[in-house]
């Protein structure tokens, strides 16, 4: 049954101190960009929301650039922007990995690097990306801008720090030293959301991020602590297992997810050492 659009109004601001405003004078307006996500809610016709603030044209929100020695990527930054852009392959290719996971191509010219973050699935592809490249998200509203670590921006399940009236409009990313890594493991090779998704770092501080193992995606310090240590992979396993909290779903079991996320923590060891070893020669 097609699903009645009548009673919806869409917004349009043309700048963005504009849909801050909207955003910060009506509690019920719900920001829309790429809709990759809104769509299938709406076609469900489980998307309650009646006021949608369409922040598409808004070309502020947009741009990868380097400033002040980081990475600034704007929130309505697209996949396929994020995959042609010379500066995140060379600086941040375990992105460029995970953006390519994302859909199809009509799904990557639309979805948004901050709509996957705002919409606060764990199972979202660049999250553990974020996570393992320790990046800050800049949120704004009327009153002003701030910046919270990623690790401390999801407080639960689908649930963020960010306020009602605030918006993300960009991702700051330092720089990562060490090798990147980043491996999904879903149903199929493309478009399947993911069973487990692993984001990580190799180098004298190691960094892990998990996704579809607990509610929120996760770092995991003492798998990281682990590695840091040269301790035996089986040793890192049982300890990542300690620190993810996986779940039976529709898609997978919580023991086939710790099996997979134990098989990728040593993959990434196995593929990363390599290259250090080599590079003794």
């Amino acid at each position: 049954m097609p699903v009645v659009v009548s009673h919806r109004h869409l917004l349009g601001p043309k700048r963005l101190s504009e849909a801050l405003k909207l955003l910060h004078d009506d509690a019920g307006v719900v920001p829309i960009a790429g809709c990759t996500d809104v769509y299938v809610t709406l076609n469900f016709g489980a998307l309650e929301a009646t006021r949608l603030l369409n922040l598409w044209p808004l070309d502020e929100l947009r741009g990868i650039e380097r400033r002040n020695g980081t990475l600034r990527i704007g929130a309505l930054t697209t996949y396929s922007e994020l995959i042609r852009s010379t500066l995140i392959n060379r600086e941040l290719p375990m992105l460029v990995a995970a953006a390519k996971e994302v859909g199809g191509v009509q799904i990557q010219n639309r979805g948004t690097l901050g709509g996957n973050v705002a919409n606060a699935s764990p199972a979202g592809d660049t999250l553990p990306v974020l996570a393992a490249a320790e990046a800050l998200v800049e949120l704004r509203s009327v009153n002003g801008t701030r910046t919270v670590p990623f690790d401390a921006f999801y407080a639960g399940y689908r649930k963020s720090v960010a306020a009602k009236d605030e918006l993300i409009t960009a991702f700051v990313v330092p720089p990562v030293r060490g090798t990147q890594w980043f491996r999904k493991v879903g149903t199929r090779a493309a478009q399947a959301i993911s069973k487990v998704v692993i984001a990580a770092v190799d180098g004298e501080s190691p960094r892990v991020a998990l996704g579809s193992v607990a509610p929120t995606v996760v770092r995991l310090p003492r798998t990281e602590l682990a590695l840091a240590e040269r301790r035996p992979i089986s040793e890192a396993q049982a300890i990542l297992n300690e620190e993810i909290a996986p779940i039976d779903d529709v898609r997978s079991t919580a023991e086939y997810r710790r099996r997979v996320a134990a098989n990728l923590l040593a993959a990434f060891v196995a593929e990363t050492a390599a290259p250090r070893r080599r590079g003794r020669r």
